[in-house]
């Protein structure tokens, strides 16, 4: 298990978090975790160390853009992508994500579950 790809979904939606989990699982190369709100996904942040983090913006708990800035503030993004995959189509919340550390910011509504597996690998390959 030591060469497959650590991945973290994390949406309080939680028929999207399993849809994008189940899908990932399919693929042999990634070991998938997932969280429903922003404090349970520093915790396995902090613990397994992931290569990609999908990242939802509105969560109970801690947002989106704060578990991303605790992320920076601990150097947790160092060898960790974070690609948001949210409904927000904000462009203040776009700006503060590219400044948080984000590689790929996605909105919901404009990607199946398809078109985010392709990005999710295009990010960890």
């Amino acid at each position: 298990m030591a060469d497959k790809k650590k991945i973290l979904v994390v949406d309080d939606e939680v028929a999207l978090r399993r849809a994008l989990c189940d899908s990932l699982k399919s693929f042999e190369q990634f070991e998938i975790f997932d969280a429903g709100d922003g404090e349970a996904a520093l915790e396995v942040i902090r613990r397994e160390r992931p290569d990609l983090v999908l990242l939802d913006i509105a969560m109970p708990k801690m947002d989106g853009i704060e578990v991303a800035r605790r992320m920076q503030a601990e150097k947790l993004l160092d060898g960790t992508k974070v690609m948001f995959l949210t409904n927000s189509t904000d462009i203040t919340q776009i700006a503060t994500a590219v400044e948080v550390g984000s590689s790929d910011y996605l909105i919901k509504a404009d990607w199946d579950i398809k078109d985010i597996l392709r990005r999710v690998l295009e990010k960890i390959s």
